[in-house]
């Protein structure tokens, strides 16, 4: 029989090995941690990467050359839903958004000189990186849009435009900034190009940290006016940008999944805790129906959400066309995990709504899901496009359900 649901014993291994390290280095840090005093953030965060290192859980992402251990996205679905059940554990290991998109990134397009200038300093955690593409003019679900513009000028590239939402911005040492440059293309997907910026540089201005309903996160809007970048930053080829850009999002979409599937459970799990031992009304919260039924609802999306998670990330592995199966994993995980931890605020009440559970701010975060990386209606739109074509192509909709074997 083909289909087997269980991991091999060494991956089983493997992710109760990264539950014990969050629970025993991550989380302990975390309760002491005061993230407003930057010198104590910086000096915990390397206190939980060397303790990553000596519990051999150090980039789990990348191939062994680099310094990782070679997993593939089953098996980091495993370890990425581990790691997220605390918030700095995808830190810990090296293995946070935007840094391991842009590793991916760098690992497949960039070239050897390239790779040792900014992938291995990536790779060994002694800097950090941004991936600049969204702008404030356009929407950002459609990159044709883009009107960062840069023209070749003998050996530099001369960049002017506007960027926002960059994530990690400041205090990045490289950023992969996305840019028009053709201007004729055949195809509207042809016009951008993916430039390697040094930060800090001359004409690359760090406008401010935008404020989100969650706080400031270092989500920058940057200033572009005549900046210069070598003709040999140039990564990958003209007009590549768009290809670039949709072969680093696709799986780096998947990626946020497995780590909201930490959350998602984490949230679960508190929602249980909670109504085990909250007595009202002459009974237990978990025996009361109503409070059952939120419970199931979400022990069924979180279900749905594995399911759908391990199988794109199958499809990744496998080499197969992982398009749509990303997209639904992505529109339904996010929106899991909104009603989910929504739920376990329910159950907890006015504690919920406060900040003395992690809940308020699970749920400030959770809401950015389901416009990061390709809003849901983008995804809905993609998703009954390819449903169509498949009709359209085979007679039936197999191929848009999955390509499973029933």
């Amino acid at each position: 029989m083909a289909i087997d649901f269980s991991f091999p014993p060494e991956l089983e291994a493997l992710r109760t090995k990264v539950r014990e390290f969050i629970d025993t280095i991550v989380r302990p840090l975390e309760e002491q941690l005061d993230e407003s005093n930057r010198d104590q953030l910086v000096s915990t965060v390397i206190k939980m990467r060397k303790a990553a290192h000596e519990w051999g859980l150090w980039l789990p992402h990348m191939p062994k050359e680099f310094g990782g251990m070679g997993l593939g996205h089953v098996a980091m679905a495993a370890v990425s839903a581990e790691a997220a059940r605390s918030r700095f554990g995808p830190f810990a290991l090296n293995a946070q958004a935007p840094d391991e998109g842009n590793m991916h990134t760098l690992l497949h397009w960039a070239t050897d000189e390239q790779k040792d200038r900014y992938l291995r300093p990536l790779c060994e955690g002694r800097v950090r990186s941004c991936f600049a593409m969204t702008e404030p003019e356009v929407a950002g679900s459609d990159p044709t849009l883009i009107q960062t513009r840069a023209v070749l000028e003998g050996d530099h590239w001369v960049v002017n435009g506007h960027k926002w939402f960059i994530s990690g911005a400041r205090g990045a040492r490289f950023a992969i900034l996305i840019c028009r440059t053709e201007d004729n293309p055949e195809i509207p997907q042809a016009a951008n190009s993916a430039l390697l910026v040094d930060l800090p540089s001359e004409g690359w201005e760090v406008v401010r940290d935008v404020e989100t309903m969650s706080g400031s996160h270092n989500h920058c809007e940057i200033r572009l006016t005549n900046l210069r970048v070598p003709a040999e930053n140039l990564l990958g080829g003209r007009g590549q940008g768009h290809l670039l850009g949709q072969a680093r999002l696709g799986p780096a979409r998947l990626a946020h999944c497995m780590r909201w599937l930490g959350q998602a459970e984490q949230a679960l799990d508190m929602m249980v805790k909670r109504s085990l031992e909250r007595f009202a009304h002459g009974s237990l919260l978990a025996e009361k129906q109503g409070i059952q039924w939120l419970i199931a609802d979400s022990a069924m999306e979180l279900y749905q959400s594995k399911l759908m998670v391990l199988h794109a990330a199958y499809l990744i592995d496998s080499g197969a066309d992982f398009r749509t199966e990303v997209s639904m994993a992505k529109h339904f995980v996010a929106n899991a995990l909104n009603r989910i931890v929504d739920r376990a605020i329910q159950v907890h009440g006015a504690l919920g709504y406060s900040t003395d559970t992690p809940l308020a701010s699970m749920a400030q975060h959770a809401r950015w899901a389901r416009f990061a990386d390709g809003a849901d209606e983008v995804h809905q739109w993609r998703i009954a496009q390819r449903t169509i074509e498949a009709y359209q192509r085979d007679g039936n909709t197999r191929a848009a359900t999955g390509r499973l074997p029933l």
